[in-house]
């Protein structure tokens, strides 16, 4: 089985993000379009109350299972790696089947009285099988990152996706004609089968690379599994404190909208509506680079532990201080477009140009969005994931009391809503950072802050020029790609000469690295 380097095992990732996400846009277009707002609002409605389960069933096993594998591959002990993956597929697989049949169970009560929307049921009932499925794949997923093998994770990300897209149209089509809550429940479906596909790519790898047989001797492993279980648990609960608690923010964020537009006065057609456009429309649009900083994040975790038990300071102040910077470069751009373009990228999207105000509005503080990933990866590696679960409870409170207060008042409505997710996301950020200085007495670097501030700004001078003075006779959407083409262009090239790429970092790069780096500095 091949193995990677900590860039190297990054950038695989990141191109296998950059594919999802670019295929996974074209599924959310493609439900929309078929769906409309109302279909979108009750598709997301029902996701974050599968977040939630699947991230109790998962029970942060997918960090302690690479951290524990990674030790014992280091130390070339086979049977503790076959003890990490017994009792680890055997811990996911009744958490899976308990938490599944609860939540068909209560899938009524969830809809109808917290959701207030009874049509939620059927896509809460569609999506109930991907719990299993997610939770076996998760523990794969461990095991590869552990031996620092990141292909089968991206190429599994990849098949989810190309699946999930292949069947999304045909599904919502077929269901839509009973309703938009039967077309939703087609996506989900869609949603579970491309999940599936994934999990069976990734047992063909396993079966492939496995130096172990999982089966042969599975109970008396099992039995022998107790010191194996506390150590898994050890790293996992605290680890699993963070996402859970985000998890059930996540949850009851579209009770606290709709309660609160209700009492503002908004009819529940309507709210779910609006809480589509935010959630289903915009918010995804924020989420975009994150697929970079969750590559980042999922390699900072062993390289900044194997650091951290050599004790070499310096070496995790500059992986952090990389990943910051890749991260702050990556969001830059993103920040600078969805902020000038919103209105046109809304419209071609999503039909819904209404929109672009709230993407304007939360864009430029999505920055510190993607700053969280690899601050929260780094506390972990750090033995801080108590810290980080901390942070992450109190953003929670105050982004749901944010909500309340705010999407109450009729002038704000749902974007009230918007101002209070725009709040937990800077909160949670600045805590987590402010809990890595105390124990590494890291500083950023104000030189590559403001290099980076300065390419932005330039950036957006630039699109906004294109956006209202040029390519005005051809249509809106030749129009925005020409712009969009020219403004990436010109952001790449200021990063280039600014020197806020790294050559040694765009040598890595598959295909083009070896061209560009005798552009960059060193």
């Amino acid at each position: 089985m091949s193995k990677q380097t900590f860039i190297q095992g990054t950038i695989i990732l990141i191109l296998a993000g950059l594919i999802t996400r670019i295929l996974g846009f074209i599924n959310k277009i493609v439900v929309a379009r078929i769906m409309g707002a109302e279909g979108v609002g009750l598709y997301s409605m029902a996701v974050p109350t599968l977040l939630l389960v699947i991230t109790i069933t998962q029970l942060g096993l997918p960090v302690a299972i690479s951290k524990l594998v990674a030790e014992a591959e280091a130390k070339k002990d086979r049977k503790k790696i076959k003890r990490i993956l017994v009792v680890s597929l055997a811990t996911t697989g009744i958490l899976s089947g308990i938490f599944t049949t609860a939540m068909i169970a209560f899938a009524p009560i969830i809809a109808k009285t917290l959701l207030t929307d009874e049509r939620a049921y059927l896509p809460l009932i569609a999506i109930a099988p991907i719990v299993p499925i997610v939770a076996l794949s998760s523990v794969l997923r461990g095991y590869f990152q552990g031996r620092q093998n990141m292909r089968p994770t991206a190429f599994s990300q990849v098949i989810e996706q190309v699946v999930r897209i292949t069947l999304v149209a045909v599904m919502t089509s077929a269901f839509l004609p009973y309703g938009v809550e039967y077309a939703a429940a087609g996506a989900m479906v869609s949603v579970v089968i491309g999940e599936l596909a994934s999990l069976f790519y990734m047992l063909f790898m396993f079966k492939t690379n496995k130096r172990i047989r999982i089966r042969r001797g599975f109970m008396d492993y099992l039995r022998q599994g107790k010191t194996t279980f506390n150590e898994l648990m050890s790293i996992a609960l605290p680890t699993t404190g963070s996402r859970l608690i985000g998890s059930i923010a996540f949850f009851f964020e579209p009770i606290v909208v709709a309660q609160s537009l209700a009492i503002a006065g908004v009819a529940t057609v309507v709210a779910t509506k609006q809480y589509g456009e935010l959630a289903g429309f915009v918010i995804p649009l924020l989420l975009l680079p994150t697929f970079i900083t969750y590559s980042l994040s999922v390699s900072l975790v062993p390289a900044i532990s194997e650091a951290a038990a050599q004790k070499r300071y310096r070496l995790i102040n500059h992986r952090l201080d990389q990943a910051l910077r890749l991260a702050l470069i990556s969001g830059g751009i993103s920040v600078v477009v969805l902020y000038i373009f919103a209105e046109p990228i809304m419209s071609l999207m999503y039909n819904a140009p209404n929109t672009a105000i709230y993407l304007q509005v939360m864009a430029p503080f999505s920055i510190f969005l993607y700053f969280q990933g690899p601050l929260q990866a780094t506390l972990q590696a750090l033995n801080l994931a108590k810290a980080a679960m901390m942070n992450s409870l109190f953003g929670a409170v105050i982004k749901t009391a944010a909500i309340f207060v705010l999407a109450t008042r009729p002038e704000l409505g749902i974007m009230g809503a918007a101002l209070a997710i725009v709040i937990g996301m800077v909160l949670v950020t600045l805590l987590h950072f402010a809990s890595i200085v105390k124990v590494l007495s890291f500083t950023l670097h104000v030189r590559e802050v403001g290099k980076s501030l300065l390419a932005m700004i330039a950036t957006g001078s630039v699109g906004m020029l294109l956006y209202e003075h040029a390519f005005l006779s051809m249509g809106l959407l030749v129009k925005t790609l020409l712009s969009l083409s020219i403004v990436g262009l010109f952001y790449g090239f200021l990063l280039i000469v600014l020197g806020l790429i790294k050559k040694e970092e765009i040598i890595r790069v598959p295909f083009i690295g070896k061209w560009l780096a005798p552009f960059t500095k060193a």
